[in-house]
This record gives structure tokens, sequence and C-alpha cells, in this order.
């Protein structure tokens, strides 16, 4: 007896493939982009457990079948390596800066942005404020460095006038680095941060704000009992992502503003995986050290997603 082909629920994976085909193709670069450069590259994860050297094999394959297996010595050689402390010391105190100084500053921004009810004088700030982001660190970095020179610096020039030979060298100076790489960031990318939380400011009902005038309350009132708690999630979300990346400090501002001078303050975990992986060679220590970044990240975000939970945020899952 002929078998009937029965035809996909409503609800299952397959009907909706069927149903919005062309959806589902344009997802097709995005994954192919993601397994390429995001998945692929984990297979490279091994020469963490290898004394690798791509002079083992033929061919980069090769390399990795010929490359004897090392068990777990080489993070044994990174925790207990004479680097490992005061990497992590650079690292957490660049990242715990940034989190305290540098995380609040497009939530305020925002907050005054949405107080403005000039409309033009709206746009043209956010315009304004956005720009800075489109800079190239490259530039960034050598703006800091004119403006900060000790020889042509017109910054230092009037920090000379204030403080007389006791002028701060913010370039070499290693008490100053961390203020400095924040204030770049603050600079750089507090004016774009704001966009994600003017989104969500946006759905806020203009009704309770209303109904807050109603009942006598001023501006501060509104904001602090209707504008903070409506962003609230975005803000814990924004959080977690940030708690979860506090070890990667942004290889390529640090590497720009780096110098002998302030290099005992400057070395963390990206600038000497680049040292060590592709400086020197030392793909397996490299390696490793990529290695505990991620698994401590994805730790952090675990963590940071379950606190959000217990306090009766959604988080992300």
């Amino acid at each position: 007896m002929e078998k009937i082909k029965s035809k996909p629920k409503d609800g299952s994976w397959l009907h909706a493939i069927k149903s919005h085909g062309w959806l589902y193709l344009m997802i097709v670069p995005g994954v192919v982009y993601m397994l390429v450069f995001n998945y692929f590259p984990m297979g490279g994860l091994v020469m963490a457990f290898q004394d690798f050297s791509p002079y083992n094999g033929d061919s980069a394959i090769g390399a990795f079948i010929h490359s004897p297996f090392v068990g777990l010595s080489v993070f044994q050689k990174f925790f207990t390596g004479p680097d490992f402390l005061r990497l992590l010391k650079n690292t957490l105190s660049i990242s715990i800066t940034s989190l305290i100084f540098y995380f609040p500053a497009p939530i305020i921004l925002a907050l005054l942005l949405n107080e403005i009810k000039n409309m033009a004088f709206k746009r043209v700030t956010q315009t304004m404020v956005y720009i800075p982001h489109f800079i190239s660190m490259v530039i960034v970095a050598s703006l800091t460095s004119q403006l900060f020179s000790t020889t042509d610096g017109i910054v230092y020039h009037y920090l000379t006038q204030i403080f007389g030979k006791n002028a701060p060298d913010i370039m070499s100076n290693p008490k100053l680095f961390v203020p400095m790489l924040v204030g770049q960031s603050m600079w750089k990318e507090t004016g774009y941060g704001t966009i994600i939380f003017l989104a969500a400011l946006s759905g806020v009902d203009l009704q309770l704000y209303e109904a807050a005038e109603v009942d006598g309350a001023n501006r501060w009132h509104k904001m602090w009992h209707i504008t903070l708690p409506a962003i609230r999630s975005t803000i814990i979300i924004m959080l977690i992502l940030k708690v979860g990346s506090i070890l990667n400090t942004g290889y390529e501002q640090i590497f720009l503003m780096q110098n002998s001078m302030n290099r005992s303050v400057s070395d963390v975990f990206d600038t000497y995986i680049y040292t060590k992986g592709v400086v020197q060679g030392n793909y397996s220590l490299a390696t490793a050290a990529g290695m505990f970044k991620s698994v401590v990240s994805m730790i952090m975000v675990l963590g940071a997603n379950r606190l959000a939970k217990a306090f009766g945020e959604s988080g992300f899952y």
C-alpha cells in the first residue's frame, strides 16, 4: 500500500523554512561567516595541549598531527610563570576602572539627551557625540600623543603653566596610563554607546510622565522612578556583556599607547598573546593564554546572568 506523505505541521521547523524560505536564505552569509571565522578556528585550541611547531609537518594539518601532545604542561607553565600575576593585575586594573567610570557614561548621557526638548538641538548634539566613534584608534592615539607631548603638546604646555616643573608626563607616567586609556574610551565611545539606551527610552509610555506630572513629580523624580526602571533590563544585559569581557581590554588601543616607560602597567593578556604568538612564535603558550581568557569570560557571563536572575531580572536566558 502506497504511503501517503504527511505535510509538515504548522509548528514544525520544516514548515517554518518552507513558509519563510527567503528569510532563512538571507541568514546563510551570516552563518557561513560565523562558521569560518568563529567556530572553525576553535580547532586550533589543540595547540594549547601540544608542543606545537609549524615546522613539524609538511603542511598546516601535518604540523598539528606531528606536534607532540604535552597535556596541561603549557597551562602549568603559563600559570606559574613570572608574568601571569602581573598580567592579571594590569588587566583587572584597566577593566575594573573602565567598568566603574566608562560603563555608566553612555547611560548618563542618554538620560541627559532624553531630557532635551528642542529636537533640532538634540539631533545636532547626538550627531556631534557620535562622530568620535568613527575615528580610527590610530588617529586617537596620534592626537593623544600630540596633545600631551612634552616637547610641543598644547595640553602639556598649559599643565606646565599650572604645575610648573612638576607637570605630569601623561604619556610616560605609569600611574596615569589607566586613566588615559579610560579617558580615550569615554571620549570615543560614550556618544555611540547611547544609541541602545535611547532606543530603549523611545519605548517608554508617555502617559506615565503625564500621570507623574499630575502627582507633582519634577524632572528628577520622573527620571528616577520612570525612565531608569524602564531601561533597567537593558542596563543589566549590557552589564552582563561588560562583565563577560572583563579580561578583554582592547589590544589595539593598549598597543598604540604602550611604551618602554609604562610597560610595567600596560602589559595585559592581549599584548602578551601577541608577543608570545606573533613575535616570538610560541603558539602553544599564546593559545593557552587565549583559552584561559575565553573560559574566564564564559564563567563570568554565566555567573552574571545567574546573579541577574536571582535579583528578578530576565538576563539572557
